[in-house]
C-alpha cells in the first residue's frame, strides 16, 4: 500500500508527461489525477489504522560506497502519516481544480497544448514530496528536497514567455540553493560525527553529539548545536524564514493551483517537517533551537507587517503563509513539534482553501489580481465567497475562548501561542508577544481582504465585474472538501497533538513513559519505555524526558488562552471600520504615515538591499570575468597565440620543407653535429 502511494504519482507523471501523444490530453490528465486519488485514500487508510508503530519498507539498495551504505525505503511512522494525508489530499485536489482553472488560461495561444506538462509537473512535485517524507535516511530527504526545488521551478516558470515568471523561478531556486548548501553541510557533518545517514544510528547518537566538542568560528559548540543550526539553514530556505523568504512571495507568477500546492501547503512546509523529523537532534541543542523560537516569531511578525498593505490578492495569501509558518517553527522551537504539526495539518486544509478560493476569484474577474479593483462579490460567487469566509474564519481564529470549539486555526494557533507562553528557552517570551500581535495584523490583512473582495461598492473596469461568474463545478468541489477541512480538523484532532499525555502518547505510538531513578532503572510502570536520558522516538519526533512545556501550556492563566481571541476581535473591527464603515480611512492613513507605509509596501526594502549587497556585486564580478577574464586573458590568450607566434612557427616550417633532397641532407647533418656535440660536452660519449 504505502509503495503504491509513493509510486502512484511518479507514474501518473510519466504517463501524462510523455504518453499523452499516445492516449489523448484528457485521458493523460484523467489518469494522472485518478492516480492522485488512489494515492490520497490510501494515505487516509494508513493514517486511521496506524497502530503506532514504527516501521521500515526497504524497496532497494541504492548507495554502497565505504563506510556509507544505505537503501532505498519507506520509513512509516505517525508523522510520515501525517505528511501523506496532506500531501495527498491537497495535490488531489488541486489536480481536480487545476481541471477547470486550467481550461481557458488566456496565457497560452490558440490551439497550444500545455494541460499535459502542467499536470506531469503536479505528479512530478507530488512525487518528489513524498520521497522526501518518506525518507528513512538523509540522503534520500535530500534527494526528495532538491526534486521539490526543481519542480517548483519548472512550475513557478511554467508561464515561460512572462519575464516575470521566469525571474521568480530562478529567483526561488538560487535562494532555496543557499539554504540547501546548508542542509547539505549538516547532512556531511551527521555522516562525519556518526558514520552514518540513516535516521535510527543518528537519533541514537543524540546524546552523544551532545557531548562533543567542535571548535568552529570564534569558540568551542557542542556538534548538536552545529549540525541542528546547519539543518535549520536548509529548513529556512524552503520554508521562507526571514533572510531566505524573499522567493516566496515573486513565486505567485506560477498559477494559482501550483500557490495552493507547493507555497500553501506541501513544499513551504518541508522545513518544519525537517525540524520535527531531526527533533532527536534538536532537543540536544537548546541554542539553535532558541534561535528558532526567536527567528520564527520574528518572521510571523514580519510577514504579517507586510501583508497589511498588499494589494495582489495571491501576494496577502503568500505573506500569510509565510506568517503562519513563523508560528509552526515556534512551536518546534520551544519543544512542543506535536503542535508544530497540529498546525501545519490545520494550516494545510484553510490555506490550500483561500489560494484555490483566490483563483476562483481571479477566474471569476477575468484574472485580474489586484483587490482594489474587485468589490460587490459576494453575490456575484456566493459559493466562493462562503469558502473564503471559512478560510478566513479559521486562519483568524474565531471560535469560543476557553473551550475546544472553533475552527481549525482557532485551535492550533491557540495552542501555539500557549506553547510559547510556556517555553523555558530564552527567546520564548519574546516569540509571545510577537505571535500575539502578529495574530492581531493577520485578522486585520485577512478581513481586509474579505471586505474589499466581496463588499462595497464595484471598483475597477465595471464591463469586468458585470461579467463575473461563478466557477465550473470542478473547481468548487476541492473547495467544499477543503472547507469541511477547515472548520473540523482542530477540534477533531486537538486532543491528538495537545491534548494530556496519554492522548499525545497514544495518537504519536510513544510508550507512556515516566521519569527514570538513577541507574536508569524504569519505574514498574512503563518499564518498556526508553531510557529517561536517551533518545526516546515518539512516533517519529522526540521530546527530552524533562520537556515539560505542553503540560505547562495547559496551566496557563486565562488571559493567555483569550489573547488570541482579544487579537483577532481588534483585528476583525479595525478591518470594518476602516474598509466598512468609513472607507476613506485608509487612503488618510497611508497619506499621514508615508514613509512606514512605503516601508511596509516595499517589504522592509529586503530586496532592495539584497539586490545592492548580493545581486549587482555578483553581476559586476560575472560582467569582470567575462570581458577581462575570458573575453581579454582566455580569449585574448589563445587568440595571440593562434594569430602571431603559432603562424610564425606555421610559416618557419613550411619553408623547411623545400623539397629539395640537399636541403633535408643538410639538416641531417646538421642533427648529427649537435647530437655528437652534446654527447661529447656531457661525456656520453665515453
Amino acid at each position: 500500500m504505502e509503495t503504491i502511494i509513493l509510486f502512484a504519482p511518479l507514474v501518473g507523471a510519466l504517463i501524462c508527461g510523455f504518453g499523452w501523444k499516445f492516449i489523448g490530453e484528457q485521458a493523460a490528465m484523467y489518469v494522472t489525477t485518478g492516480l492522485l486519488f488512489l494515492a490520497c485514500l490510501l494515505s487516509w487508510v494508513v493514517f486511521i489504522g496506524f497502530d503506532g508503530t514504527t516501521r521500515t519498507i526497504d524497496l532497494l539498495r541504492w548507495i554502497e560506497s565505504g563506510s556509507l551504505s544505505t537503501s532505498w525505503g519507506i520509513r512509516l511512522d505517525r508523522l510520515t502519516a501525517i505528511m501523506l494525508i496532506v500531501v495527498t489530499t491537497v495535490s488531489a485536489l488541486v489536480h481536480l481544480y487545476s481541471f477547470g482553472y486550467m481550461d481557458h488560461d488566456p496565457q497560452w495561444r490558440e490551439g497550444e497544448v500545455y494541460k499535459p506538462r502542467f499536470f506531469a509537473y503536479l505528479s512530478f512535485f507530488t512525487f518528489a514530496m513524498l520521497m522526501l517524507v518518506t525518507s528513512d535516511n538523509l540522503v534520500q530527504m535530500f534527494f526528495g528536497w532538491e526534486g521539490v526545488g526543481v519542480a517548483s521551478y519548472l512550475l513557478i516558470g511554467f508561464y515561460y514567455r512572462k519575464p516575470s515568471a521566469n525571474a521568480a523561478a530562478i529567483k526561488a531556486f538560487v535562494v532555496n540553493r543557499i539554504g540547501d548548501f546548508g542542509f547539505a553541510l549538516g547532512i556531511f557533518a551527521l555522516f562525519f560525527l556518526t558514520d552514518s545517514i540513516n535516521f535510527d544510528v543518528v537519533f541514537a547518537a543524540g546524546p552523544e553529539l551532545a557531548e562533543t566538542q567542535l571548535f568552529f568560528l570564534w569558540r568551542d559548540w557542542t556538534a548538536s548545536e552545529i549540525v541542528a543550526f546547519l539543518l535549520f539553514i536548509g529548513a529556512m530556505g524552503k520554508s521562507a524564514q526571514l533572510f531566505l523568504h524573499t522567493w516566496l512571495p515573486d513565486a505567485m507568477e506560477g498559477p494559482t493551483p501550483v500557490s495552493a500546492l507547493i507555497h500553501a501547503a506541501t513544499m513551504v512546509t518541508a522545513g518544519v517537517f525537517l525540524v520535527c523529523r531531526m527533533s532527536p537532534i534538536m532537543e540536544f541543542a537548546p541554542n539553535a533551537m532558541t534561535f528558532v523560537t526567536f527567528l520564527g516569531a520574528t518572521t510571523a511578525f514580519f510577514a504579517a507587517t507586510v501583508g497589511l498593505v498588499q494589494n495582489d490578492i495571491k501576494r496577502v495569501i503568500a505573506y500569510s503563509t509565510c506568517s503562519q509558518l513563523g508560528y509552526m517553527f515556534v512551536a518546534a522551537g520551544v519543544g512542543v513539534y506535536s503542535v508544530a504539526m497540529f498546525h501545519l495539518l490545520t494550516h494545510a486544509f484553510f490555506k490550500a482553501m483561500l489560494f484555490l478560493g483566490a483563483g476562483s476569484v481571479i477566474h471569476a474577474m477575468h484574472h485580474e489580481q489586484d483587490m482594489r479593483n474587485y468589490g460587490g462579490l459576494r453575490k456575484k460567487i456566493p459559493l466562493t465567497f462562503a469558502a473564503m469566509m471559512i478560510g478566513t474564519l479559521a486562519i483568524t481564529g474565531v471560535g469560543i475562548p476557553l473551550t475546544h470549539i472553533g475552527f481549525a486555526g482557532f485551535l492550533s494557533k491557540d495552542a501555539v501561542i500557549e506553547s510559547a507562553w510556556a517555553g523555558t528557552n530564552g527567546a520564548a517570551d519574546y516569540a509571545f508577544w510577537m505571535l500575539v500581535i502578529a495574530a492581531a495584523m493577520t485578522s486585520f490583512y485577512s478581513w481586509r481582504l474579505i471586505f474589499l473582495t466581496f463588499y462595497g461598492a464595484p471598483r475597477g473596469d465595471h464591463h469586468t465585474h458585470d461579467h463575473a461568474h461563478e466557477s465550473p463545478r470542478v473547481m468548487l468541489i476541492p473547495l467544499g472538501v477543503l472547507a469541511v477541512g477547515s472548520v473540523l480538523a482542530g477540534m477533531v484532532w486537538y486532543n491528538s497533538f495537545f491534548g494530556d499525555h496519554d492522548s499525545v502518547n497514544d495518537f504519536f505510538g510513544i510508550p507512556h513513559h515516566v521519569e527514570a531513578s538513577e541507574g536508569g532503572d524504569h519505574a514498574a510502570e512503563g518499564a518498556d519505555s526508553a531510557p529517561a536520558h536517551g533518545p526516546v522516538e515518539f512516533g517519529g519526533i522526540y521530546m527530552a524526558p524533562d520537556n515539560h512545556v505542553m503540560d505547562d501550556a495547559h496551566h496557563a492563566p486565562k488571559w493567555v488562552k483569550v489573547s488570541p481571541f482579544v487579537a483577532m476581535v481588534l483585528g476583525l473591527g479595525l478591518a470594518w471600520v476602516m474598509y466598512i464603515r468609513r472607507p476613506e480611512l485608509p487612503g488618510k492613513v497611508a497619506a499621514a504615515n508615508w514613509p512606514l507605509y512605503q516601508f511596509l509596501l516595499n517589504k522592509w526594502y529586503f530586496d532592495e538591499i539584497f539586490d545592492f549587497l548580493f545581486v549587482r556585486p555578483a553581476k559586476s564580478a560575472g560582467r569582470l570575468l567575462w570581458k577581462y577574464g575570458d573575453g581579454a586573458t582566455i580569449d585574448g590568450g589563445i587568440n595571440g597565440l593562434a594569430m602571431g607566434i603559432i603562424p610564425f612557427f606555421t610559416r618557419l616550417a613550411g619553408r623547411a620543407q623545400s623539397g629539395y633532397l640537399f636541403h633535408y641532407a643538410f639538416a641531417m647533418v646538421l642533427g648529427i653535429a649537435v647530437l655528437l656535440t652534446l654527447m661529447t660536452l656531457t661525456g656520453g660519449a665515453e
